[in-house]
């Protein structure tokens, strides 16, 4: 078990050194953080909608079945139907409780809902800075590289006609799928 722990801990060590050295993969893990968040916010809105949808209807046909025995009530008492109107105005009653706990579940639901949009607008607001800071860290990553390449006389470029642009969109590309590769093979490694 002991082994088991020094490697864990060997593995993790070498992992947040990898992400120190490559922060932007620590702030794209954290983009997808935010944005499996915001799905899940989504989610939860679109179920607390139907939620609401459902107890509105309820409270529909409960107001309607009141307003039936309510009727009921009146035909009895006018036809002297002591027995019928009792039960009827228990009835009523019943029913009038259970709207009574419809609106309040309602009001729940409503409430809610307004809390779950806030946290997707704050979960949204944060992703988008967050995917800001992606940009600053891979330009700033891009103009470091640009720096020590001609540091090191390896801005010429090796072919005539051939111009290296810092923001090559191909050069971004591959550079974040080599990266996202090495972090691939790191978790391996720590899985194992």
């Amino acid at each position: 078990m002991g082994l088991f722990e020094d490697l864990s801990q060997f593995l993790e060590t070498r992992l947040d050194e990898f992400l120190k050295a490559n922060p932007h993969l620590e702030l794209m893990g954290l983009e997808d953080q935010l944005r499996g968040q915001e799905q899940d916010a989504i989610r939860l809105l679109g179920d607390l909608k139907r939620r609401e949808q459902q107890l509105e209807d309820s409270i529909l046909a409960t107001a309607q079945d009141i307003q039936r025995w309510h009727d009921r009530i009146q035909n009895a008492q006018a036809a002297h139907r002591v027995d019928l109107v009792k039960a009827a105005q228990e009835r009523e009653a019943a029913l009038l409780r259970q709207g009574n706990q419809y609106w309040g579940q309602l009001k729940g639901v409503k409430d809610q809902i307004e809390q779950t949009r806030t946290l997707q607008k704050e979960i949204h607001d944060r992703r988008r800075e967050l995917k800001a800071k992606i940009a600053e860290a891979q330009a700033q990553r891009t103009a470091q590289r640009t720096t020590t390449s001609w540091d090191t006389g390896w801005a010429n470029p090796p072919f005539e006609g051939f111009d290296r642009d810092p923001m090559d969109p191909l050069e971004e590309s591959f550079q974040r799928w080599e990266t996202e590769q090495e972090l691939e093979e790191l978790k391996r490694q720590m899985g194992k």
